[in-house]
């Protein structure tokens, strides 16, 4: 029964596979045409794959590979990038990051909603594109949606706007480079507080180098894991935390462990547990360097399938009170962020 699933998801990797050997090839070719000067091979996979949705709608057949490269191997590729990042470099840099990223995430939060509300969206889409925009995407849309019993269509508005300015924001998040004159680990640290999905850091960062990589996931990470402590906040504030007959049955002890597992993808678990593995020197260097290769190569086919999954035309069916409050949403975390960067020593 197994090798069946298997197979059925072999159309869709190996499409994800064909857009990323081709975006290699043109991010290779580009360097060397322009002296060394071209989009990353990561965001190319988004851009072609994209492309490729807007002439040809992938059907039943491919859909399996797709999802399964843009999620399975998004999170494989992540949890990988763990051995290069050493937690000691962030304790040695004190309170200052993880509390600057708190304070980032509030005034999103607050900032975003009380934009929606002005502009005349309903107090549950105002909180889905506030938590959305703040933390994570579609992940804390999801997570949010039941704490305060968003509507479906509320919820699918939200989450197709954010796929898509999701990838718009990786594509055009390096233009603030030479803008602002951001030195790597600032720029690490804004595409951190800024990008929706942990694994599109990768594609924004990936340009300016390894150690913008290494702080744009970490910050990530650090954002991400304030999604368990906000959707338990929006439950109180939408007075409609139940808990469920299941949980009933659970210890209080045992109850809180599974809510913050719930909260905390897996494959962020793995990330941290890996990380710190490589902080105390239980990895090899070969196999830590074997292991990042391999991050690479699965991150490539999973921004094709990222691309794959997102029909940019859904764009154009959305209100345009939804646009600009989405978008002033964004442009409000950006201004914060890049405030805190300057005015904060990290």
């Amino acid at each position: 029964m197994r090798l069946p699933r298997i197979l059925r998801l072999v159309p869709g990797f190996a499409l994800c596979v064909g857009i990323a050997l081709t975006a290699s090839l043109a991010d290779a070719l580009g360097r060397s045409l322009s002296g060394g000067l071209s989009l990353d091979a990561l965001v190319l996979a988004i851009l072609i794959a994209a492309a490729f949705r807007v002439v040809y709608e992938p059907g039943a057949r491919l859909l399996p590979g797709i999802d399964f490269s843009a999620r399975i191997l998004l999170e494989v590729a992540v949890a990988l990038l763990g051995l290069s990042i050493s937690l000691q470099r962030i304790a040695e840099a004190g309170v200052g990051l993880p509390a600057t990223i708190v304070g980032v995430v509030l005034v999103s939060i607050i900032a975003s909603y009380v934009i929606c509300r002005f502009l005349g969206i309903g107090r549950h889409m105002a909180a889905l594109i506030a938590c959305g925009n703040a933390i994570c995407g579609n992940s804390a849309i999801a997570a949010v949606a039941p704490a305060i019993r968003a509507s479906r269509e509320d919820v699918v508005s939200a989450i197709t706007f954010s796929a898509v300015l999701s990838v718009v924001v990786v594509v055009y998040l390096p233009l603030l480079i030479p803008l602002f004159d951001l030195a790597d680990r600032e720029y690490g640290i804004l595409a951190g507080l800024t990008i929706y999905a942990v694994p599109q850091v990768l594609a924004a960062t990936a340009p300016a180098g390894l150690q913008a990589v290494q702080i744009g996931t970490t910050v990530k990470l650090i954002r991400v894991l304030m999604l368990g402590p906000v959707v338990v906040a929006m439950s109180a504030l939408a007075a409609r935390h139940r808990a469920t007959p299941t949980d009933d049955a659970v210890p209080s002890g045992w109850r809180e462990a599974l809510v913050f597992t719930r909260m905390v993808p897996p494959f962020i678990l793995v990330f941290l547990l890996l990380a710190t593995l490589s902080t105390i020197g239980l990895i090899p260097a070969k196999i830590a360097a074997g292991a990042v290769a391999l991050h690479k190569a699965l991150a490539l086919v999973a921004m094709a399938g990222l691309g794959l999954s997102v029909d940019a035309r859904l764009l154009f069916q959305i209100s345009g009170r939804l646009t600009l409050a989405v978008t002033a949403s964004l442009l409000v975390l950006v201004a914060a962020s890049l405030a805190a960067i300057r005015f904060e020593s990290f």
